[in-house]
């Protein structure tokens, strides 16, 4: 990217400090790009991404913010602002569950439950949406990724809740897509199973295991999916896809496509 540092892009990544959001984090690094890395609780895995982004040359801001709290997330659109007085993109990547794979246990799930589900995965997001606009509407531009899931298009996923949650993001990208054009484009990105620590722990080694392998051996393409591979659409959208908004790019090696087609005998 042959920017002055002065245009170079600044994008926030929230729960950047692993998996997809630390995926994202360095692939922009290395296209040249200023990197806000929040966390909530992993600050050690985040200030070691934005070491291995400042490696690649790029500058690097670690702000440590709840996204369902409003003020956090006007504090560190703030802080980015203070930093580089500019905000060019957003990846929504922060997001939790309640592990309950078996979608038929209702009683495993309560309103509390929803509640804090909702209160990162939705709501989060919508504030930090809001926290940028006023910036990127200044700038008259700007582009925000929503980090979704099959489970929002399919209704599958860690639970109920999970999978609503993820619903109801892909629904609101719709909308603000619409309202906030033209300035701001609004995309998604809806991963299958992603090879991630953060699966791997919900699940459990030996339950996480079976469920890869069962993975493999039932999509079209026979893959899990990397948090790169879910990286390479959210930067496209972040940083080409200039007539692109209020699309889902689904990355899940075909898993939306259900059981193979009938051979014919």
């Amino acid at each position: 990217m042959n920017a002055t540092q002065a245009e170079k892009p600044v994008v926030i990544i929230t729960g950047s400090g692993t998996g997809i959001g630390a995926a994202c984090a360095l692939d922009l690094a290395k296209r040249g790009c200023r990197v806000v890395i929040n966390y909530t609780k992993s600050e050690t895995e985040a200030r070691e991404t934005a070491k291995q982004c400042e490696a690649l040359g790029a500058e690097t801001l670690v702000v440590q913010a709840n996204v369902a709290d409003d003020a956090d997330c006007q504090r560190m659109a703030q802080a980015t602002l203070d930093k580089w007085g500019r905000i060019d993109g957003l990846v929504n990547n922060a997001g939790i569950t309640k592990f309950v794979p078996n979608h038929r246990d209702l009683n495993s799930l309560t309103a509390e439950d929803f509640h804090n589900i909702y209160a990162v995965n939705v709501i989060g997001s919508f504030q930090m949406i809001r926290a940028v606009t006023p910036a990127m509407q200044k700038q008259g531009r700007g582009a925000v990724v929503n980090v979704a899931s099959i489970a929002g298009v399919v209704g599958n996923g860690s639970s109920v809740a999970y999978a609503a949650s993820k619903g109801a993001l892909n629904t609101m990208t719709l909308s603000l897509a619409r309202a906030l054009a033209p300035e701001i484009r609004v995309n998604a990105v809806c991963p299958g199973f992603v090879e991630t620590r953060w699966l791997q722990q919900g699940f459990g080694d030996k339950t996480y295991a079976a469920a890869k392998a069962n993975y493999e051996a039932s999509v079209p393409l026979k893959q899990t999916i990397s948090p790169e591979a879910v990286s390479d659409a959210v930067i496209w959208l972040l940083l080409g896809a200039a007539l692109v908004t209020g699309e889902f790019i689904i990355v899940d090696s075909g898993f939306h496509l259900g059981m193979a087609p009938l051979k014919a005998r």
